[in-house]
């Protein structure tokens, strides 16, 4: 029935232990139809050669590495620094786990400490969590913050420029928790539909989400989101999928929003064929007991010595679960460690400079695109971006294809992320990208598309 690396003595050992005389005995309680029967394994192999056959099966992969990369939408390649990844891998940091027992895990809890402080200045607002599991679970915590906050309503207003991904996982858990989601679309600038959302807002909403950038890239003007969304009674929420952005643009929290929200992995996290990530989560402080998951918070110990401690934890692993507010929010250590380490070392003018990098290589691509020839065109001219926009193409994967087999990974096809985009391809610069790079994707643009 199945093949067993221990010897027939060895079996009928093992058989006899357990009471039973044969291999089928031991598998009688199982239905018939879900036994595999025999397994066809090959010949054991010697680690040497299960690790050639791994390395031959990896270089197989068309790496971000091995290429000229221009993929975002939501996963974003930027610069690394080696040092993070070095002192990231310190058995300290790598092996620590929840810092339950905050007399032994000072360090842990003060790297948790500085990121949630890094989190509020990046979004100009009062309180940050101690991070999340990625982007879209963050925007799921912030309509749930919003049900909460304001009981009477349980209608969320959701711009159709969000992340395709997001939106479904908020579609998810939307349904389990009661709150109907009203989708607000977008202008000819690719920018959320003013008239729309104000039609969209009543009694009932107890939040607007708006991305920004958002899905096509497009920057959001979110004085007038978020003065909207005020004059409605509701929460507004800002989502952000490309946190480099925050070097330039000014976050929803000098914009009055409730909640800024949405996913780091931009900050000290590979690409790694997408994860793992990391959410983050800041609101202001009227919100703070509604927050998801825990803090770190900074007091003094027995002899006036300052220290940190988990405070405000609300998830049910820490009390009952019927006054939980999260129980999928983590302390994701290791991740927003690796944030911690990035953004410290670049430092508020570092990030500021990879920002207006990214930006100013985007530019240069649209400027390419916009010129005589190119193939595609922009899907929203007018609409103000960072470092990611949309190209309008009827055979999106088809073009991407034509060019990765010249090396090239020229966007993320709208096709793939579902099927209410504009059907176009989605380029995104980094200020890892060079002229040369810009100018090979131009080039196959005009020769392939």
């Amino acid at each position: 029935m199945h093949r067993y690396l221990a010897g027939a003595d060895d079996n009928r050992r093992m058989l006899e232990k357990v009471g039973c005389s044969s291999v089928e005995e031991l598998f009688a309680s199982l239905p018939a139809e879900v036994r595999c029967g025999p397994l066809d394994l090959p010949p054991g192999r010697s680690e040497e050669e299960v690790r050639r056959e791994f390395w031959a099966l990896a270089g197989k992969n068309l790496t971000t590495e091995c290429s000229v990369c221009f993929l975002g939408a939501g996963v974003y390649r930027h610069v690394q620094p080696a040092v993070a990844d070095a002192l990231l891998q310190r058995g300290e940091f790598f092996t620590a786990y929840t810092p339950y027992q905050p007399e032994v895990a000072q360090g842990t809890l003060q790297a948790i400490f500085e990121f949630q402080t890094y989190v509020c200045q990046l979004t100009e607002l009062d309180v940050a969590n101690a991070s999340m599991y990625d982007g879209a679970t963050a925007v799921v915590e912030a309509a749930l913050l919003a049900r909460r906050a304001l009981p009477g309503r349980s209608r969320v207003a959701v711009a159709g420029s969000l992340h395709p991904d997001y939106n479904a996982v908020l579609r998810t858990y939307a349904e389990a928790q009661g709150i109907a989601l009203t989708e607000v679309g977008w202008d000819a600038a690719g920018r959320l539909d003013a008239a729309s959302l104000a039609s969209a807002l009543g009694p009932d909403v107890c939040a607007v989400i708006v991305q920004s950038p958002n899905v096509f890239g497009v920057v959001e003007d979110l004085a007038s989101v978020g003065a909207t969304a005020k004059a409605a009674g509701a929460l507004a929420v800002q989502a952000v999928a490309e946190a480099t952005s925050l070097g330039v643009l000014a976050p929803g929290g000098r914009f009055g929003f409730d909640v800024v929200c949405g996913e780091l992995q931009a900050f000290g996290i590979p690409a790694a064929f997408g994860g793992p990530h990391l959410g983050f989560f800041a609101a202001r402080q009227n919100h703070l007991r509604q927050m998801p998951g825990r803090l770190v918070g900074e007091t003094v110990d027995a002899e006036g010595k300052r220290a940190f401690v988990l405070t405000l934890s609300t998830r049910e692993q820490h009390i009952r679960r019927a006054k939980a507010t999260s129980n999928i929010c983590t302390n994701h250590g290791l991740m927003a460690l690796a944030a911690t380490m990035v953004l410290s070392l670049l430092g508020k003018k570092g990030v500021r400079e990879v920002a207006l990098a990214s930006h100013s290589v985007a530019e240069y691509l649209k400027a390419g695109v916009r010129g005589p020839g190119s193939g595609v065109r922009l899907a929203f001219p007018e609409g103000p971006t960072y470092n990611e926009f949309l190209v309008l193409h009827d055979d999106p994967e088809g073009l991407l294809a034509r060019m990765q087999k010249e090396l090239i990974l020229g966007g993320v096809a709208t096709t793939r992320l579902g099927t209410d985009l504009p059907r176009g391809i989605l380029i995104a610069a980094t200020e890892r990208n060079t002229r040369e790079e810009c100018d090979r994707l131009l080039d196959a643009l005009r020769r392939l598309a």
